[in-house]
């Protein structure tokens, strides 16, 4: 069987009949140790966060820190020992009244996205959330600013100490844009009715832009519109991204979230004044998360399609249809006192990715395009809190270009070990 249907039965079978909850401690509460994931959804991660507040100052502050050791060899080829500083997030919150609350964060990075121009930037600051929001009911609840936008669950519940992993999810980062904010507006709200808990959020913002289709990485590439600053004022198109999400939780069952993100992409007009035909480029996306009661194995799931319009005779190099996903099984082996720490957990894990950057045949020969990757990642983690984790981990991919050929610097079999660290602060 391909390896792509493979993955998106496996997707689909664990999303039938697994239960209950949520990635590791995907709520954590001022005080960090209280558990509140059974009465929030994946959209609520932004604000589930631990943070500091003093007195009646009217600003809380918190933040994480990512750092690793990673050895790695693609083919046989080394680059050695490196060492990396992934990222430092500083979180800035403040309740300006019982109903209006502003929450921003702050982040230097530096991890491999896949874009040739972005390994060469030696990390960047940015403002990755800067967001107002007025809640007016439950179910109705304004938000703008700088947003995330809500293209799967990974993008929204994306900080370190809450992965047993010192890599994030390729398709997720790679296919997809890695934690994908703009400027824009919009609505979300939420509701709660015994087991089942039903939350929505759609927004209007900037998007993206040409360069997804015409890019160093020489291949459809939505991250590379991450590079472009101008669209946090500027929009290529002059019409506005949508994305939104529904999401459908059960504490017995799990929760599912189902996402849509459709742009025009192109400049089609310039001073008013049509150049081109419109193109959009739109995202489908589907995730899962639950933990099986008896075991307490936490499973989080996430695939997404990826449908571009490209120009008429553009090289199939650049795809109009994408595939990628990811699947997580995390399985606690220990739980108790370490070293001082009254609740320590030791956890057994295993990651398992597919990407496909160029789904379909060469419409020339008919011959399959492939310019796939998979890749197995298992990890042990010790958590001595659940706020940070030390992770180690093994990963063995496969890489091959758009025939099939696995020769070059960045195909064919890599091996590689890691061992990091994460923490909430």
């Amino acid at each position: 069987m391909k390896i792509r249907l493979l993955f998106t039965s496996l997707c689909m079978s664990l999303a039938s009949f697994l239960h209950a909850n949520a990635q590791i401690d995907s709520s954590l509460l001022k005080n960090g140790t209280k558990d509140t994931a059974k009465n929030a959804l994946t959209m609520d991660a932004i604000y589930s966060r631990p943070f500091l507040k003093t007195g009646k100052f009217p600003v809380s502050i918190g933040g994480y820190i990512e750092s690793n050791w990673q050895y790695t060899g693609t083919s046989g080829i080394s680059v050695g020992n490196q060492f990396q500083f992934r990222r430092f997030s500083l979180f800035v919150a403040s309740s300006i009244t019982s109903k209006i609350k502003f929450l921003s964060e702050i982040e230097y990075e530096n991890d491999p996205t896949g874009d040739p121009a972005d390994a060469k930037s030696g990390g960047r600051f940015e403002i990755e959330y800067a967001a107002l929001d007025i809640e007016l009911h439950p179910l109705l609840n304004i938000r703008g600013g700088m947003i995330v936008n809500p293209i799967g669950a990974f993008n929204q519940n994306h900080d370190g100490p809450k992965w047993e992993f010192t890599d994030r999810p390729i398709a997720m980062t790679q296919m997809l844009p890695d934690t994908w904010s703009n400027t824009g507006f919009g609505i979300y709200g939420k509701e709660y009715t015994g087991k089942w808990m039903f939350g929505y959020e759609f927004y209007l913002t900037g998007g993206l832009n040409d360069s997804i289709i015409d890019n160093a990485a020489g291949k459809t590439f939505l991250p590379a519109a991450n590079a472009n600053p101008s669209r946090f004022t500027s929009s290529a198109s002059g019409a506005p991204m949508y994305t939104g999400k529904l999401s459908l939780r059960n504490t017995k069952v799990g929760e599912l979230g189902l996402s849509f993100m459709s742009d025009i992409y192109n400049t089609w007009a310039v001073e008013g004044a049509p150049v081109d035909d419109k193109r959009v480029a739109q995202v489908y996306d589907i995730d899962f998360n639950t933990t099986l009661p008896w075991l307490r194995t936490n499973i989080i799931t996430e695939c997404a399609w990826v449908y571009v319009q490209m120009p008429p005779n553009y090289t199939q190099q650049y795809a109009n249809k994408q595939f990628g996903g990811f699947i997580d099984i995390v399985q606690p082996v220990f739980r108790g006192r370490v070293f001082g720490w009254d609740h320590a957990t030791i956890n057994l894990a295993v990651r398992g990715e597919y990407v496909d950057w160029n789904v379909g045949n060469f419409a020339a020969t008919g011959a399959k395009m492939y310019n796939d990757l998979w890749s197995i990642m298992p990890a042990i983690s010790f958590r001595p809190t659940p706020q940070t984790v030390v992770r180690f981990n093994y990963r063995r991919q496969m890489q091959r270009d758009i025939t099939g050929n696995t020769i070059g610097a960045a195909l064919g079999l890599t091996e590689g070990y890691s061992l990091g660290i994460s923490t909430y602060f």
